[in-house]
């Protein structure tokens, strides 16, 4: 268990750093966005290119940002039982999704987009924009993303036996959404 404990510790360390990359990412569009604007409407110039970065830069914050959100159990969930839970309970639907639903499906998204990703790569593939931007990068998110949420979704679930088997603490509190 304690060699599963320190993978899960160096998936975190991961994304954290995937989650900073994210955060400067949202910066980067947020600028690039308002540097576009004042081009666009103060001196009537403009770019395809300028746009799709922003979707690009929009695809990093989400593809990079999704595991740590996963990390910091404040994932979108179904709370039709989870808030009533006490004790262990939370942790066994956590177990659950995680198995269940998580790994399958981000498994599956992993699989099915690296070969787009590969012929995009293969070919140069381009906007079909004037002015747009070669399409590589923003496919590689779609592996990239998926494949290290599979991976991190492995990490919480060696985190929640972990806690299961009483060798470690987990912070178990959840917000309930405001509704």
């Amino acid at each position: 268990m304690d060699a599963l404990l320190k993978f899960s510790g160096l998936v975190d360390w991961i994304s954290d750093k995937f989650g900073k990359i994210a955060a400067y990412a949202v910066m980067a569009a947020a600028l690039i966005s308002a540097g576009n604007a004042f081009v666009r409407y103060g001196l009537d110039i403009s770019s395809n290119g300028w746009l799709e970065i922003q979707w690009y830069l929009f695809g990093v914050t989400v593809m990079l940002g999704a595991p740590v959100v996963l990390k910091l159990n404040e994932h979108v969930r179904v709370d039709i039982f989870y808030g009533k839970l006490k004790g262990k309970g939370p942790v066994f639907v956590d177990l659950f999704g995680l198995v269940v639903f998580l790994l399958p499906v981000m498994g599956l998204l992993a699989w099915l987009s690296w070969p787009l990703f590969m012929s995009m790569y293969r070919t140069g593939e381009m906007s079909q924009n004037a002015g747009g931007l070669i399409r590589w990068p923003a496919m590689l998110l779609l592996p990239l993303g998926f494949g290290w949420m599979f991976i991190q979704g492995l990490g919480e679930i060696v985190k929640r036996v972990a806690y299961l088997m009483g060798k470690i603490e987990m912070d178990l509190h959840y917000e309930k959404p405001v509704q």
